[in-house]
């Protein structure tokens, strides 16, 4: 069944965005009584598509005391069921690892917003806690911000007779039927110490499936009714690149051009990073929707073009219609940053099943039905001639550890010592 007569349970969303997280946590039976979010084309968003939910004044987390937010939510300690949110993962992601190296994440001021998050459980007390960051907040061997969650809900535990026991949840949003591969971690505790288990996947590659499970939530499934011949001139790719990309088959990236694979020796083996020039295949899910969008950086529709803000949204299971404040650019950016819908949808009721004993519907709604007759592949088109002066041999990425990354901390340690 859906979401009963019962009681909708309240929540606070920290670090909102355009609303992901949230919107899949109402469709499960949350009634969101504050939103906190710093960004003012993100507020826009939110207010343009959900006008009874209140946004924290000021917006600034950093600005406003742990209890004076939670006095605006009209809520008081320990009647919050979930406080929920996302802190801004760039400090935690493998890309900013891969560009700035370990040492210097947690510098950036964006990871005191995990702190911030902890400040608001250490006054609100919500029964549950739902965090939401990239895969790479545990991506070292250091797990910094990790031991700050564990130690900091260790301390809430002790000062204020709580039991919270975090959970630590990495899934792919494409097992549980979200048109794209998104690796994601979120860690959940219950202020009673109750344990969370996460449900088995429910959708499997081809090669895995059996009878009783869903084959993978493909791209066709998503978009194919959007496939058109023509589209908006902004949807054109730009750039030194742009007109390289469709010579890239369907499902591949820039290594598609380099001596391992099909393709021309144009670039060294991974001397770029994963998401230049990557395209998407109709028959699998689509790869990460990013958040900092580039001329050359995907994914990029099988057709050799840019993803309108349509397809985009879809893609992380936003429902038709759900507007988006800003340019094309802001959009993109606000619907990169997202928690798929769908994935709030399934710990929303996952929360109320396992912590409440509510008997909730299984399935989920925001995630798009099966597409019929999938078209054959795009043929790539022939390499401009523009291109054809980086024929030729070229150098391969020299290992782990060998990249510009660690090349900037030996230079550093050097300096110091």
């Amino acid at each position: 069944m859906g979401v009963t007569s019962k009681k909708r349970k309240t929540m606070i969303s920290l670090f909102s965005g355009a609303g992901g997280l949230d919107l899949g946590l109402a469709k499960a039976g949350f009634s969101n009584k504050l939103c906190v979010e710093i960004d003012e084309l993100a507020q826009q968003t939110l207010s343009l598509n959900h006008q009874k939910w209140k946004l924290l004044q000021p917006a600034d987390i950093h600005a406003v005391s742990p209890s004076e937010l939670l006095n605006q939510s009209g809520l008081k300690p320990k009647e919050l069921i979930l406080l929920a949110g996302g802190p801004p993962c760039q400090p935690f992601s493998k890309s900013g690892y891969w560009v700035t190296g370990d040492t210097e994440r947690l510098i950036d001021p964006r990871a005191k917003t995990l702190k911030a998050y902890l400040d608001i459980v250490h006054i609100a007390l919500p029964e549950v806690i739902l965090l939401e960051n990239v895969k790479g907040i545990a991506y070292t061997k250091k797990d910094e911000g990790l031991k700050l969650l564990k130690d900091e809900l260790n301390q809430i535990n002790q000062e204020a007779k709580v039991n919270y026991q975090p959970h630590v949840i990495t899934l792919d949003a494409a097992d549980y039927g979200v048109p794209q591969s998104r690796e994601r971690v979120f860690i959940i505790a219950n202020r009673e110490g109750k344990q969370f288990t996460l449900p088995e996947p429910t959708h499997f590659p081809p090669a895995d499936n059996i009878k009783k499970h869903k084959s993978h939530t493909t791209a066709w499934d998503a978009i194919g009714d959007l496939d058109f011949d023509k589209w908006p001139e902004d949807l054109n790719p730009s750039g030194k690149w742009g007109e390289l990309l469709p010579t890239i088959p369907e499902g591949q990236n820039y290594l598609w051009h380099t001596e391992k694979l099909g393709g021309l020796p144009l670039f060294g083996w991974r001397t770029r990073f994963w998401s230049f020039l990557l395209k998407l295949a109709k028959n699998q899910p689509s790869w990460t929707i990013q958040a900092q969008p580039g001329p050359a950086t995907g994914p990029f529709h099988w057709k050799g073009r840019l993803l309108s803000v349509q397809e985009l949204a879809r893609l992380q299971t936003f429902p038709d219609g759900y507007k988006f404040a800003g340019d094309r650019r802001a959009a993109h950016k606000q619907i990169g940053n997202a928690v798929p819908p769908a994935i709030g949808e399934l710990f929303g009721l996952e929360i109320r099943r396992q912590f409440f004993g509510e008997k909730v519907r299984k399935k989920l709604r925001l995630i798009p039905e099966k597409r019929d007759e999938c078209p054959a592949p795009e043929i790539p088109k022939a390499v401009p001639e523009k291109y054809m002066e980086l024929v030729g041999k070229h150098h391969a990425h020299p290992g782990t550890g060998k990249g510009p990354a660690a090349q900037k901390r030996e230079h550093k340690e050097q300096a110091y010592a």
